[in-house]
């Protein structure tokens, strides 16, 4: 596999693209699911091209995401039904794998 930055960004956009409404992956499982990128990798991704996908499925490891984008993310995890606790995901209950 090349380590072509627009590659990894095809590869966690794939991704991305294939978690189901209600459900979310960690910048981390993403990483590893790709074997590549590690979590910040996949967050810089994220970063440049999170508006072309479902941005609020993908988030930190305690189920938050950067303060600037939990307001937003908020409707979107309430309208499709999201495991919320505490006004952040419930990463226990909402986290997908790819292999499901």
């Amino acid at each position: 596999m090349s380590d072509r930055p627009e590659e990894l960004s095809d590869l966690v956009i794939e991704v991305v693209d294939s978690i189901p409404a209600g459900r979310v992956m960690t910048f981390g499982a993403i990483a590893d699911y790709l074997g590549r990128g590690g979590p910040r990798g996949v967050a810089g991704v994220m970063a440049r091209h999170g508006p072309e996908v479902a941005w609020w499925r993908v988030v930190r490891a305690d189920g938050t995401l950067p303060p600037y984008l939990m307001f937003d993310a908020q409707p979107h995890w309430l309208i499709e039904g999201t495991p919320i606790r505490h006004g952040i995901v419930d990463v226990r209950r909402a986290l997908w794998q790819p292999d499901e």
